[in-house]
């Protein structure tokens, strides 16, 4: 039981660590900048995923 507890309690501190340090490096997303999530007949051309990928 001891184990346990100390094994929970450890990964709970390394989560919330990991969480703090990304949320210290990192700037919040610019909504001006992101792409449309849906754009249909927008005239764009989809990227960036392997449904993208069409074949020749």
């Amino acid at each position: 039981m001891r184990t346990r507890r100390l094994t929970v309690s450890l990964t709970a501190i390394l989560v919330l660590g990991l969480v703090a340090f990304d949320l210290a490096i990192s700037e919040p997303p610019n909504p001006f900048r992101a792409p449309p999530i849906l754009a249909f007949g927008s005239g764009q051309a989809s990227g960036g995923a392997h449904c993208a990928a069409l074949p020749n």
